[in-house]
């Protein structure tokens, strides 16, 4: 069976990821968050870091974050 978890931040959800032999793979739903498509992690809760630290970074910058539908 594999392992599949959403990401949400901020009532957005930033993508999925999905278990494989090395780790979790994140797949992004959301243009913001296509720097990390594909990127791999030790664990889902590492992912969702790394989809957090992103949008620190881009609120610390000054940007917006474009969110679309």
């Amino acid at each position: 069976m594999s392992q599949a978890y959403v990401i949400e931040v901020s009532d957005r959800t930033a993508g999925i990821v999905v278990a494989d032999e090395r780790g979790f793979c994140f797949f992004s739903s959301e243009r913001a968050f296509d720097r990390l498509d594909g990127g791999h992690f030790g664990s889902a809760r590492a992912a969702e870091r790394a989809v957090r630290a992103l949008l620190d970074r881009r609120r610390q910058a000054g940007g917006t974050v474009a969110f679309t539908r």
